[in-house]
């Protein structure tokens, strides 16, 4: 399915699961290559608009994981309340 053809939520899923690729693919080579400053730069990049995607995952539509769970509560404990990964959305 085209992103243009996605729901918005279904989107920034995708976006964080592409980023986040990237961010473990980086965790991977640096193992072996730690003094490599281009990658730690890349590194740095691709954790940093993972953190901003999360986060507004979170806001939007609750956490995607623990970490995130304050971002989403601030008055109410969301974490509980959003859908298991097997409610899909449109299922």
């Amino acid at each position: 399915m085209m992103r243009n053809q996605m729901s918005p939520r279904c989107c920034l899923l995708q976006q964080i699961n592409e980023v986040s690729f990237a961010v473990n693919d980086m965790i991977l080579y640096l193992d072996t290559h730690p003094e490599d400053e281009k990658a730690l730069r890349y590194f740095a990049e691709v954790s940093d608009r993972r953190n901003k995607l999360m986060a507004e995952y979170a806001k939007k539509y609750g956490p995607l994981t623990i970490d995130d769970a304050a971002i989403s509560s601030e008055k109410l404990w969301k974490w509980s309340q959003q859908p298991f990964p097997w409610e899909r959305e449109g299922a």
